[in-house]
């Protein structure tokens, strides 16, 4: 039984770092195959007024008022360790929304409460993939998120550019 349980769990897993690295590699065979009921996820029940999730519109407020300044610390999940991208992001959603993701990016696209979105259709509070595993919370400004960046860095806001740009976009709910 146990056996059966852990090779299950190795499959979602592999399952997920599938998806991550399509994701990454081919955003557009993404975009292409993506069911239409999952592509427009918008519904009553869980949008906000300015568009994303309640919940991912309650942690990226959470991740502003608790986690900006803060340093930057690989595996870190609070201010006084610092916070990793994930480690972040895991926080901001279990303290504003009650929602639990995993300590790991790969972990967190085979997590039920999320769901894939076009990069177009990306509304404050969506967690937007950078090609290289990392995560971060979109906010309302015009191609700019808010995370725990890298080493040396404090959690804050930045801006995408020609070399650092999300590859995949998620709604949490």
């Amino acid at each position: 039984m146990f056996s059966m349980a852990v090779t299950a769990m190795r499959k979602r897993r592999f399952a997920a770092v599938a998806a991550l690295a399509t994701a990454l590699l081919a955003p557009a065979a993404v975009t292409a195959a993506a069911p239409a009921a999952q592509a427009s996820v918008s519904h009553s029940a869980v949008t906000s007024a300015s568009g994303g999730s309640r919940a991912g519109n309650a942690a990226l407020s959470w991740a502003e008022r608790h986690a900006a300044g803060c340093w930057y610390s690989y595996g870190g999940t609070s201010c006084s360790q610092g916070y990793d991208c994930s480690g972040l992001v895991m926080e901001a959603f279990g303290h504003a929304a009650g929602i639990w993701l995993p300590h790991s990016t790969y972990a967190m696209l085979g997590n039920p409460h999320l769901h894939w979105i076009p990069l177009s259709q990306a509304r404050r509070g969506d967690l937007m993939f950078y090609g290289s595993g990392h995560v971060e919370i979109k906010t309302i400004w015009y191609h700019q998120t808010f995370g725990a960046h890298s080493s040396g860095q404090r959690v804050g806001w930045i801006k995408w550019g020609p070399w650092w740009y999300p590859t995949a976009a998620y709604r949490v709910w």
